[in-house]
């Protein structure tokens, strides 16, 4: 059971609870606990949504219903498409402005109007990269005249919310933001909307840290060793997602049905680069030249490391980034389900946010025509019009990461306002920006960018020196003052995203569908499919470059010409499967398709397919012997909480000799172990320390300081010394510098497959630890195992009690919700009053029930499924949702997280979505009218 049990279902209690917290607030602020004087009952509940009765709305032509179910999940009807999005964004901005509000401070690099100097670096940084500019020009240049009229039939829905209304009176953080700003909020745009596309792209952009991370490995670590540490991906036995056809030799397109004789499978066609995975291709910056590799790999580990660092600063809105962000997504067709109809299932990680970033919704045209298209429902973000995942009448769809290569780095030659390309210099492009700051005086910055993207490094004192001794070939320029890093990313080119989610609401079938995911252009994502017919299918979408040469595992020397981007995988070329005869796909982060099979190199750091093996052995385990799935099945496939690396690891740690009977009472616990990892186990919370443990011993105390978790500081031998491992005089005071959610090994499949490929191996040199002051070296496998083991009973004895068999894998693992401004950086009362928490949680690390945490930094949970659906296709009604948290964004509503309770116990809801069942669920009815109408 969840630690935290405010989220109970009966409307009623919810209301007492709410009253009751609210009455404490008030006493506890009346007392001088602070902010006394300025907040009240009536303050907190000022920004509540009225949900019944009539309001007036300007602009709308008839009449708009906002039906709202016992979870305060809105329904809105309409009888023109404008109305409808109209309606959107009044009603979206009634329960979620202040995450609007900030969402677009955010993109357009204007946090520190509403946060002051606090925001100025994370700003810069920000309008260096320049996502309101790009968004601008998408809107003027690339959107079609229909999404740029709904995107300001949106815009004007939340302005007319707006209209009238005291910041106070919106949202009760503007309330204790007035105590040292003055800041009031401004109208929405339509650019405020295409901008946030740019924020979940970023959030999704690829392996951009495992470009950094690969460069700052070789300050310490040899070709080999990092090698070692990037194993290839397993298609032996891990499945990609597609996995027949290619791009047929006689049409030049993909086709699932092709027969391997005539595919094109790498010979001719697009260059997939030279590099290596560990950077060693011909040519390449990861080469060392001239001067010793560690002076090298010093200079480049610097700007590297102040990059990273820069990019952990980017707001906790987007969350940690690692190779745990992804989602699952399966199909299975109507041959193998109970319903006789397919299946579809989605939940998508991400960091956990209060409010979620998903807000549930339907936008029903009340009769389908010319002037109203549009009868959807499901998962929108708010602050953008439409639907992002979910169904309509027709079809369903879900998305997951593709994980596709869509950033690289550049180093540099810089000269004044040149730079170098080939023989010629060529002028940086440059622009000012002026950062306003609440309560200080504004920041003027100039923005540089070469052809390859904006210079990231002018946004750091340290990557201002940027190249002193990056590792390059011998036929690199010279240093000079250094080399800068310019950042070239899909999402900084206008695009037609937009475009495509409008298309895709109203998709009919799976040619419109793919139509639409022509232009879903960035974040590439990977579709899945089905539709009311029967049929089931899944399509790779986006733009995804490519490259001359290189293969984008480290940053590239800009100035040679031979790196540059020839252009993208033509959309006719990516991969897509439509009734495929095993009768189901699984996209889970894995391989795309067969790397020897497909002529475009799509990325070199998929995720290692281990939730997708496991979601593919459930799914042929249920329908081999004729066996069908339910609806039910398909939620408890979403809560499995079986541990990959427990099934592959416990074994070897049964084995070992333990003569500590402190230590053998933990050991004991993994006797019988299913490998499940349930909130209550004690088993699994034994084995979890044991792999933290196994991961610094193994790998964390090797790496450079840049990777590991900042304050975490360590004995080590300088990376130039001679001197014996187990000397313990000549070693240095080290401590690491990465932010906990984002340092290395975070214990992903990565991770998994990297320990896989060494057990057999006893006396590898990972195995290897050195001496410390209070324990032995470990020279071979079963050492280090040991000496693990003995690690983690100590840590859980300090964490949890001497008593083993009282110990649960909840205790140890933990969400908070935090509201991602005031509730992570504001005053201790302010953070009490706006998050929620802690839950006590299963599941785990590349787990299909993906609760993730990083094992370098700690057990709490930094990402989650954000979201869970279970759509049955064609008897929609029959469909089951659920919310991390709650529709609400206001703190002490009764919908702030009135979902997460059942969230966290691996329920769903009834997703109703035909009028009738619309009707009959719902609790609250808010008509909408135009002016001079009169209220019904």
């Amino acid at each position: 059971m969840p630690a935290n049990t405010t989220a109970s279902s009966p409307k009623k209690k919810k209301g007492r609870r709410a009253r009751l917290l609210v009455l404490v607030l008030v006493l506890a602020l009346v007392a001088g606990v602070g902010y006394g004087a300025y907040w009240s009952i009536s303050t907190v509940r000022a920004s509540f949504p009225q949900t019944t009765g009539s309001i007036q709305l300007e602009g709308l032509s008839g009449q708009v219903e906002v039906k709202r179910d016992g979870y305060g999940i809105p329904q809105i009807y309409a009888d023109s498409d404008e109305d409808l999005f109209r309606a959107q964004g009044f009603v979206q901005a009634q329960d979620r402005f202040w995450e609007m509000d900030v969402r677009r401070h955010m993109t357009s690099g204007r946090l520190s109007e509403m946060f002051g100097s606090e925001q100025v670096e994370t700003d810069a940084f920000l309008r260096t990269l320049g996502w309101r500019r790009v968004a601008q020009q998408e809107y003027d240049t690339k959107l079609s005249a229909e999404t740029k009229k709904f995107l300001r039939a949106y815009a004007d829905g939340v302005n007319a919310y707006l209209e009238g209304r005291s910041a106070e009176e919106i949202s009760v953080e503007y309330a204790a933001l007035s105590f040292t700003n003055n800041y009031k909020p401004e109208p929405w745009s339509p650019v405020d909307s295409v901008a946030w596309l740019k924020a979940m792209a970023w959030d999704l952009r690829g392996n951009m840290e495992d470009e950094i991370d690969r460069s700052l490995l070789t300050s310490r670590l040899s070709e080999k060793q990092i090698k070692d540490l990037y194993p290839p991906y397993p298609f032996d036995r891990n499945k990609p997602i597609v996995e027949e056809g290619g791009i047929s030799q006689v049409t030049g397109e993909f086709d699932p049905a092709a027969k391997p004789s005539d595919l094109n499978d790498g010979s001719t066609g697009a260059s997939t680069g030279t590099g290596n995975a560990d950077g060693t291709g011909t040519g390449t910056a990861g080469d060392t030249g001239t001067g010793s590799a560690a002076d090298a790999a010093s200079g480049l580990n610097s700007q590297l490391s102040a990059l990273s660092e820069t990019l952990d600063a980017i707001p906790a809105l987007l969350g940690p980034s690692g190779n745990g962000i992804g989602s699952n997504s399966w199909v299975v067709s109507g041959d193998y389900t109970t319903t006789g109809k397919p299946l579809l299932a989605n939940d998508p990680h991400l960091a956990p946010q209060l409010p979620s970033l998903w807000y549930q919704m339907g936008l029903h045209c009340r009769e389908t025509s010319a002037k109203c298209r549009y009868d959807v429902a499901g998962y929108t973000f708010s602050g953008t019009p439409g639907v992002i995942i979910g169904h309509n009448q027709d079809i369903a769809w879900g998305f997951t990461n593709l994980g596709a290569d869509v950033t690289d780095l550049y180093l540099e030659k810089l000269s004044g306002d040149s730079y170098l390309v080939g023989d010629e210099e060529k002028q940086l492009t440059t622009r000012t920006e002026v950062i306003k700051v609440a309560g200080g005086t504004s920041k003027t910055i100039t923005v540089r960018s070469t052809g390859h993207g904006p210079l990231v490094s002018d946004r750091s004192d340290e990557l201002e020196k940027v190249g002193k001794k990056a590792p390059v070939s011998n036929a690199a320029p010279d240093r000079g003052s250094g080399y800068g890093v310019a950042l070239q990313w899909t999402a900084l080119q206008p695009g037609n995203t937009m475009d495509a989610v409008f298309e895709l609401n109203r998709a009919s079938d799976f040619q419109s569908f793919r139509k639409a995911a022509q232009k879903f252009e960035v974040p590439s994502q990977n579709l899945i499919y089905a539709d009311a017919e029967g049929h089931i299918g899944y399509q790779a979408p986006g733009k995804i470059p490519v490259r001359a040469s290189g293969d984008g595992s480290m940053p590239a020397p800009g100035w040679d010409p031979a790196y540059k981007w020839t252009g993208y995988i033509p959309f006719d070329e990516l991969p897509y499967e439509y009734d495929p005869e095993r009768g189901y796909i699984v996209t889970a982060n894995q391989a795309v398709v067969d790397a020897d099979k497909y002529p475009y190199l799509i990325t070199k750091d998929y995720g290692y397919g281990a939730r997708s093996q496991r979601i593919n052995d459930l799914i042929e385990s249920k329908i081999q012997d004729g066996g069908k799935i339910s609806t039910e099945d398909m939620r408890t496939m979403q809560m499995d909480n079986s541990s990959e690396i427990a099934k592959l690891l416990t074994p070897y740690l049964l084995k070992i000799d333990i003569s500590d009977p402190y230590v053998r009472e933990a050991q004991k616990l993994l006797e019988g172990w299913d490998y499940t990892q349930e909130p209550d186990s004690g088993a699994a919370a034994y084995f979890n320390a044991v792999w933290r443990n196994v991961l610094k011993l193994s790998f964390g105390n090797k790496l450079p300081k840049e990777l590991r978790v900042e304050g975490e500081c360590l004995s080590v031998r300088p990376a130039d010394s001679t001197a014996p491992d187990d000397d313990l005089e000549e070693r240095v005071r080290e401590c690491g510098q990465r932010d906990a959610d984002s340092a290395q090994p975070d214990g992903g499949d990565r991770w998994f497959e990297v320990v896989r490929r060494l057990l057999k191996d006893e006396d590898n040199a990972w195995w290897q630890s050195p001496r410390t002051r209070t324990e032995e070296a470990t020279d071979q496998r079963d050492e280090l195992l040991g000496r693990a083991m003995v690690d983690a009973r100590w840590e859980l004895t300090a964490k949890l009690g001497k008593d083993a068999s009282s110990w649960s894998w909840g205790r140890l693992h933990q969400l908070t919700l935090k509201n991602q401004t005031l509730g992570t950086g504001g005053p201790e009362l302010l953070q009490y009053m706006l998050n929620r928490g802690p839950w006590n949680l299963g599941g785990g690390e590349a787990a299909v029930n993906a609760t993730g945490w990083n094992a370098a930094g700690g057990y709490e949970v930094v990402w989650v499924p954000s979201m869970r659906m279970v759509v049955n296709v064609g008897d929609w009604d029959g469909s089951r949702w659920i919310n991390l948290t709650g529709a609400s964004g206001h703190a002490y509503n009764a919908h702030y997280t009135d979902q997460t309770g059942k969230w966290a116990e691996g329920e769903l809801l009834d997703w109703a979505y035909s009028a009738n069942a619309v009707s009959a669920g719902a609790v609250d009815t808010l008509t909408l009218h135009p002016p001079g109408h009169s209220a019904p």
